[in-house]
């Protein structure tokens, strides 16, 4: 009986040191992935100008991590000068990893706000049990943010919505509410005094989440409010898994076609005259294309 001599031997649970460059390689690919979409999301649609002071909403999931690292990224290397203020609105959520994300925090560098609100005991008081709560909780902390953006000076919001937050939107008005509509890259507000961002919408869900496992954010527990997700956007998630597996790419095409509407080619009479054969967006670009 011959004994092999193993070229070499690990101890058991380490890994090898060619597998692990080849995870550092990859993450090093991934990170600078996510910092070039989001770069070219904040290019694309003017997101963040000279002198703006940008508020990350913090809710403590992996998302808003990885899009406050991200932006402190850019921060460092962009030819202009903005300002970061990471905020997270404390809603008393029963077993939210507050001090963690505290430490995470302080850790970052990046100044931060706890906006201390027990919106919890309110949602308690006015929505029956067994109710979602969802819709309310989250009027009440978008509420929240934009009084916060005013006290602490900051004229944007940047949250942490992706590419497949933005297509399940998209569907569910579709599937459900028999309308086109999804989330905006760039949204001003109702009062017109700040300008809500979303850096990552070139970016996919399962970036952020193989990211924020990399670097071992001290994430909140998913459902930690006891709501539970919406049953109808668990159906549309679970049907953009489904071609994921299936049809790769149909999301990134579901995406691209937001940024590629043809109103004369739809039945909205408010963007198209469908008498007169003209549009009614003053918008020299749009029927450019249209004609293309």
């Amino acid at each position: 009986m011959s004994d092999t001599i193993p070229i070499y031997s690990t101890p058991t649970g380490e890994t090898p040191p060619n597998e692990r460059n080849r995870k550092s390689v990859s993450q090093k690919k991934l990170e600078k992935r996510v910092v070039r979409l989001t770069a070219q999301a904040i290019t694309d649609f003017g997101m963040i100008n000279e002198g703006d002071k940008v508020m990350v909403a913090m809710s403590g999931g992996k998302d808003s991590y990885v899009l406050l690292d991200t932006l402190k990224t850019l921060q460092s290397r962009a030819p202009i000068h903005f300002d970061l203020l990471a905020v997270n609105v404390h809603q008393h959520i029963p077993h939210f990893p507050l001090d963690e994300l505290k430490r995470q925090l302080e850790a970052s560098g990046v100044p931060y706000h706890i906006e201390d609100q027990d919106t919890n005991s309110l949602i308690q008081k006015l929505i029956p049990e067994g109710k979602n709560v969802c819709s309310l909780c989250a009027r009440l902390r978008r509420g929240i943010l934009y009084r916060v953006a005013r006290e602490q000076g900051c004229n944007k919001i940047a949250l942490g919505h992706h590419m497949d937050d933005i297509v399940s939107t998209l569907l569910l008005n579709l599937f459900y509410g028999g309308r086109l509509k999804a989330m905006p890259p760039v949204l001003m507000n109702d009062r017109k005094e700040c300008v809500v961002i979303r850096p990552l919408a070139y970016v996919r869900e399962a970036e952020t989440e193989k990211l924020a496992k990399i670097r071992g954010y001290p994430l909140a527990a998913k459902g930690i409010c006891g709501a539970g997700e919406n049953l109808k956007r668990q159906e549309i998630k679970a049907l953009m898994k489904s071609w994921d597996r299936e049809f790769p790419g149909r999301i990134y095409n579901i995406f691209m076609s937001l940024t590629r509407v043809s109103p004369s080619h739809l039945m909205d009479q408010r963007l198209y005259d469908f008498r007169n054969y003209k549009f009614l967006l003053p918008d020299p670009a749009l029927q450019a294309a249209e004609e293309e």
